[in-house]
């Protein structure tokens, strides 16, 4: 029999792609041939062909709506929730196969609406983390998923690292009963002025979402425009406590790309050569430029630029950039960088509240009086007070990374690999990965190297582990193993949190042992790392990590280790919360 499994999530990445593979195999098991087609966030679904339409017999829909249902008219069809399809595919397939009914595209909504039910809500929901690559979408999912088993009407936008996706529209958001923004930077909340909003972080949307959702509609408070448009104003103590914090990583955020493309440029211009960009006009040259050049040129601008923009909003750019780009110019780097991006940047934010001017001449203040002001008290106390000790302060530590003995890298190996696996991908290893990066711009790739190995470790490790030790594992966890060992060579460590998040005690401790080890060794053995992403794909391009066979056999050995150990440690029959990345 030709089947059609069409799965769709509402912020699609894991449930949707382990849906689609656990029907799949179910459908293989009985014997049906099976076309996929999957709706998700990161990627543009491929539909069926017309082809495949014509040909199937049933079409199976784990959704809460059919995908384009014009095309699907006529055809026996049975719709239900992707939830259903997760625990038995096989009992959902058979299932389907019993009730699937001629389809009657409708035009109308459904009827029976969760908004309509007695005490649902609308919500509109925005994720936003530093990096926007699995925390943006795995937080997303877990509040659509947690809200719609509430009752609760609910959409969530994606703020990641390719731009909004699944954008609220004017009508969604006036239409809300509350606005969750679980943001790990700075996004711009002007939108949503007038409507009750809640913070909170990515890691708690993920972790937690129902009691996230629960607190938004119990506390959520209305924020005025002069509090949305400053990122000033009330907020929830959680975020008040870390807002350095996230004034750092909005500038990191925005850095990030820039790091990316210079890393990988100036990589690329190693595959003629480690010395052949030294010969003017050859290619190698011209990459160099583009990526050491210019985009590492202006990385510790936009860091300080960005980081006072989540500050003072867009006042803050022109001052805090000026003061990264002075901080460059006189070697204070990143440390330099991220001090005027805070001077920049509450300077700018003073000037917007207590200079207070005629009526006639505030139009002029975010575009003359702010940018000037800023930038002259930002200019100047960088280059007559911070630049030179901070200068200072970067070249001794650059110094003191390229002439430390072994076993002093082993240490900051160790550490830099335990706090990389400590949190997965929260305040601690983002902490890492910075000091990481920032470091790049004064051309020490070693400690990137252990970062990006250590980061790999954990997700890697309980694909391992799922692997090893099967007897221990259901079917749906070893399924959320292959997706982690996936997301673990692509350095997302976050593949690893549903793991975590059930059995944190074993988890954390043995991927901090394996991280440790990979750490250690990766910089015992002097790798270095030219791109501050990419997992083990970076290794496809020549030179841009050496040892590339050593730094293998570091990540090898810390996978295994906590692979391994966890297979060891973990109680049989102990099930892992799948769902937590749904």
């Amino acid at each position: 029999m030709n089947v059609i499994l069409i799965t769709a999530c509402p912020s699609g990445m894991a449930t949707t792609f382990l849906a689609a593979r656990r029907l799949e195999q179910a459908a293989g098991r009985l014997g049906w041939q099976a076309t996929v087609e999957m709706h998700g966030e990161l990627e543009t679904p491929t539909p069926a062909s017309a082809e495949a339409i014509d040909a199937a017999n049933l079409v199976v829909v784990a959704a809460d709506h059919v995908p384009d249902p014009q095309r699907l008219k006529g055809k026996r069809l049975y719709q239900a929730p992707i939830a259903q399809a997760l625990p038995d595919p096989k009992a959902f397939l058979e299932r389907a196969e019993r009730e699937a009914q001629p389809y009657t595209p409708r035009s109308a909504a459904p009827a029976a609406s969760p908004a309509k039910r007695s005490g649902a809500s609308k919500i509109v929901a925005v994720t936003a983390c530093p990096t926007g690559v699995a925390h943006t979408f795995m937080a997303a999912e877990a509040l659509a998923e947690a809200g719609k088993s509430l009752g609760h009407t609910i959409r969530v936008e994606t703020q990641g690292s390719v731009g909004a996706q699944d954008q609220l529209t004017d009508e969604e958001i006036a239409a809300a009963d509350v606005v969750i923004l679980a943001c790990d930077i700075e996004v711009d909340p002007t939108r949503f002025v007038g409507k009750r909003i809640w913070r909170t972080s990515t890691g708690n949307a993920l972790k937690k979402p129902r009691p996230t959702i629960e607190e938004a509609l119990a506390n959520a408070e209305v924020e005025d425009a002069v509090a949305a448009s400053s990122g000033g104003g009330e907020r929830k103590k959680s975020v008040k406590e870390k807002g350095v914090y996230k004034h750092l990583l909005t500038g990191v955020s925005f850095m990030l790309p820039m790091v990316v493309a210079g890393g990988l440029l100036i990589a690329l211009s190693f595959v003629f050569g480690i010395e052949a960009f030294e010969e003017e006009g050859t290619l190698a040259a011209a990459l160099m430029q583009i990526g050491g050049g210019t985009a590492f040129a202006l990385m510790v601008p936009v860091l300080a630029g960005y980081i006072a923009y989540s500050i003072a909003d867009r006042p803050g750019i022109a001052p805090g950039m000026i003061g990264g780009m002075l901080a460059a110019n006189i070697g204070a780097g990143f440390i330099g960088g991220i001090l005027a991006g805070f001077l920049a940047g509450y300077v700018a934010k003073a000037v917007a509240q207590y200079v207070k001017l005629p009526a006639s001449v505030e139009s002029l203040k975010p575009i003359l009086i702010i940018p000037l002001v800023a930038s002259l008290v930002t200019g100047l106390t960088m280059i007559y007070v911070v630049g030179e000790p901070v200068a200072g302060i970067l070249a001794a530590l650059t110094t003191f990374l390229e002439n430390m003995g072994s076993a002093n890298a082993v240490l900051l190996g160790i550490l830099l690999g335990s706090m990389m696996c400590f949190d997965l991908g929260g305040p601690v290893n983002k902490a890492a990965y910075t000091f990481g990066v920032g470091l790049l711009a004064s051309e020490t790739y070693a400690p990137m190297a252990a970062i990006m190995a250590a980061g790999m470790v954990p997700a890697i490790g309980m694909g391992i582990a799922s692997f090893v030790a099967k007897a221990k594992f259901s079917e749906p966890e070893r399924e959320a193993g292959k997706a982690s060992l996936v997301l673990g060579f692509c350095f997302i460590s976050e593949g690893a949190i549903p793991f975590a998040a059930k059995d944190p005690l074993r988890v954390i401790p043995v991927s901090m042992i394996g991280g440790a080890v990979t750490g250690a060794l990766s910089m015992l053995v002097g790798a270095k790392l030219m791109a501050p992403h990419g997992g083990i794909f970076v290794l496809l391009i020549p030179n841009a990590i050496t040892p590339a066979l050593l730094y293998l056999v570091a990540i090898l050995t810390g996978s295994l280790i906590t692979g391994l150990g966890y297979a060891a440690i973990k109680r049989g029959g102990q099930a892992v919360a799948i769902e937590a990345s749904a």
